[in-house]
């Protein structure tokens, strides 16, 4: 006899009961795995404590002469010298840098012209050539005055007198500078938007006030990061003016070495040293400027380098407590 609709399903026939889904926060949500980062760190883990390894035991190096030419007067005084010529030839480089760059985009075709030739040419010629080409300036013109062309002189000055070795430092690295911080000012001045140079000229300000209040402090965020990058190339390039007679760093080390040949590496690996505190502070101020020109452009500044340790610190511990739960 068939059951009639409506009758009741046995148990054997009844669908499977469903249990409600937990809540997403009840749930554990397990970390993804990433197996190719993780073997990746071993890898230069391995790698930068065999680099360490090596640097520390091999005799080669002799860090005991090391730690005793580090601070030697000699190496001293030729640091000075290297701080003394970076931050003259920077201060002059950055100055006829400007003044290029607002000459080639002038409206005037000869100051266009002449800043073009005056990039081309020191962009062209390497360093050493202009400082040597400069030491010996001398032979070629004894005397430099200033007066009416194919006329008489109201100033003349003796070029012997006048180009010493520091002289002869400075003016070859600041004019081989400017010539590719006209560049970077260029593209700096280029990036800024052409809506700001119509509102401010809209409002009627000044050509002085327009450059210097609005279209120089948006520029200077382009143009930090690449100058401060000829600034380090330039401290590098102080390296050169051992060349002219001049004992930087670079030259007491060599002058060092060459009296003491035993010494020849522990004397390079003072040189590398002091050379990277000097690039690494300029990189400490490079950040700093940018984050001060980053007001008003991001919603956020960039962390300080211990606000970085500190949040990837509480990160570290995060993960570690994750792990530990699982």
């Amino acid at each position: 006899m068939s059951e009639p609709p409506g009758a009741a399903v046995s148990l054997a026939e009844a669908p499977p009961a469903h249990h409600p889904p937990k809540p997403l926060t009840a749930q554990r949500v397990l970390p993804l795995r990433r197996p190719g980062r993780w073997i990746g760190t071993a890898v230069v883990l391995v790698l930068v404590a065999q680099i360490v390894h090596g640097l520390a035991t091999n005799p080669f190096y002799q860090w005991d002469r090391f730690r005793y030419w580090f601070l030697r007067p000699t190496i001293l005084d030729g640091l000075v010298i290297t701080l003394e010529v970076a931050a003259l030839s920077a201060v002059l480089g950055l100055l006829g840098g400007v003044l290029l760059a607002l000459a080639r985009l002038s409206g005037s075709p000869v100051l266009r012209a002449v800043s073009w030739l005056y990039t081309w040419l020191f962009r062209s010629v390497p360093l050493i050539v202009v400082l040597i080409f400069l030491y010996n300036f001398s032979a070629l013109y004894k005397t430099l005055s200033l007066g009416v062309p194919f006329g008489p002189a109201f100033v003349s000055f003796d070029e012997s007198r006048l180009a010493t070795d520091m002289a002869v430092a400075v003016v070859g690295l600041g004019l081989n500078e400017a010539a590719y911080a006209s560049e970077v000012v260029r593209g700096g001045i280029l990036s800024v938007d052409l809506g700001q140079h119509e509102a401010s000229a809209a409002l009627g300000l000044p050509k002085s006030y327009q450059f210097t209040r609005i279209v120089l402090p948006q520029a200077l965020r382009s143009i930090t990061p690449n100058y401060v990058n000829q600034l380090i190339g330039l401290i590098k390039g102080t390296s050169l003016v051992f060349y002219v007679s001049l004992l930087d760093l670079f030259g007491s080390v060599q002058t060092m070495g060459s009296t003491y040949p035993g010494d020849i590496v522990p004397l390079l690996l003072v040189a590398t040293a002091w050379y990277l505190i000097l690039t690494s502070a300029v990189s400490v101020v490079q950040f700093y400027v940018e984050r001060y020109f980053a007001r008003g452009a991001t919603r956020t500044l960039p962390p300080t380098p211990l606000q970085k340790a500190r949040a990837g610190l509480g990160d570290l511990r995060a993960r570690l407590r994750k792990e530990a739960a699982v």
